[in-house]
C-alpha cells in the first residue's frame, strides 16, 4: 500500500498544472518573488526551476536606453538600479560604458557584475572629491568591473562581507595620492556572530598609498600575488585577528 500511494502522489505531482507551464510563463511568475528567500527556495525545487529562478533575464540591468519606452528591470544609472533592487538581486552593468559612481551607499545584499569580456570593458568612475565610489554596509559581491577614484577610495567597506573578484581598482596619479586608497575598511568587531570582512581574488590594484587601509578592527591577511609583465594580480583577505 505505501508504494502504491507514493506512485499515485508522484503521478499527481508530475501532472500538476504549474509543472506544465512553459519557461517564459514560469520566469514571469518568478520575477514577482523576492530574490531572498523566495526565489532562492524556489531554485531548490528541481533542476529546471533552479535554471529559471537564477536566469540572467531576472537580473537588473544598467545600460543606456536605446528607445524612450520603459523596459522593466533596465535602468539608466547604477544608483537608480541599486535603489530599485531587492536584497539578493544581481545587477548587470553594460559593457562599453563609463558610469559615474560617487559615494553610492549599498545597504542590502547585492551582486554587481560587469557585462564585458574583461573588467576594463565596464568602468565605474568616482567623481573627484567624493570619499568613495561605492560604500558597502551589507554583504555584497563586485565582479568583472574597473573602478577608478582620485583623492578617495574605490570601495569603502563599513560592514558585512564584501567579495571583490576579477576586478581592476585604480587610484589615479595625483600629487596628493597618499590620501587615496583602493580599498578602505572601517568595520568594527563583529557583534552576536555577525561576520565582517573583505575577500579579494584575481584583482589588479593600481595606485594609491597602499592597497588596503583599515581603521577598524580588521587587518590584512593571507596575501598572495601573481606578477605579469603589465600588472599584478592580488588575492587576500581583510578579517578580524
Amino acid at each position: 500500500m505505501p508504494k502504491k500511494k507514493l506512485a499515485v502522489e508522484g503521478a499527481a505531482s508530475s501532472s500538476s498544472p504549474i509543472c506544465t507551464l512553459d519557461d517564459g510563463c514560469l520566469m514571469h511568475i518568478f520575477s514577482f518573488l523576492s530574490p531572498i528567500p523566495d526565489r532562492y527556495n524556489t531554485a531548490l525545487v528541481c533542476h529546471r526551476w533552479r535554471f529559471l529562478a537564477c536566469h540572467p533575464r531576472l537580473w537588473l540591468r544598467v545600460e543606456r536606453p536605446i528607445k524612450t519606452t520603459f523596459e522593466p528591470g533596465v535602468f539608466p544609472t547604477l544608483e537608480a538600479a541599486i535603489s530599485a533592487a531587492r536584497p539578493g538581486d544581481t545587477i548587470l552593468i553594460a559593457a562599453g560604458s563609463t558610469n559615474i559612481a560617487s559615494a553610492i551607499q549599498i545597504k542590502k545584499t547585492l551582486c554587481l557584475i560587469g557585462a564585458g569580456t574583461n573588467p576594463d570593458d565596464t568602468v565605474l568612475t568616482c567623481s573627484r572629491g567624493a570619499d568613495s565610489a561605492l560604500e558597502f554596509l551589507s554583504t555584497c559581491k563586485v565582479a568583472n568591473l574597473t573602478i577608478r577614484a582620485e583623492l578617495g577610495c574605490c570601495l569603502l567597506h563599513r560592514s558585512g562581507r564584501l567579495t571583490i573578484e576579477g576586478c581592476v581598482l585604480q587610484c589615479e596619479e595625483n600629487p596628493l595620492d597618499y590620501l587615496s586608497c583602493p580599498i578602505m575598511s572601517t568595520a568594527t568587531s563583529p557583534v552576536k556572530g555577525e561576520l565582517h570582512g573583505v575577500t579579494v581574488a584575481r584583482t589588479r590594484i593600481e595606485g594609491g598609498a597602499k592597497a588596503v587601509c583599515t581603521s577598524g578592527a580588521l587587518v590584512l591577511q593571507h596575501v598572495r600575488a601573481i606578477y605579469s609583465r603589465a600588472s599584478v594580480f592580488f588575492w587576500f583577505e581583510v578579517a578580524a585577528k
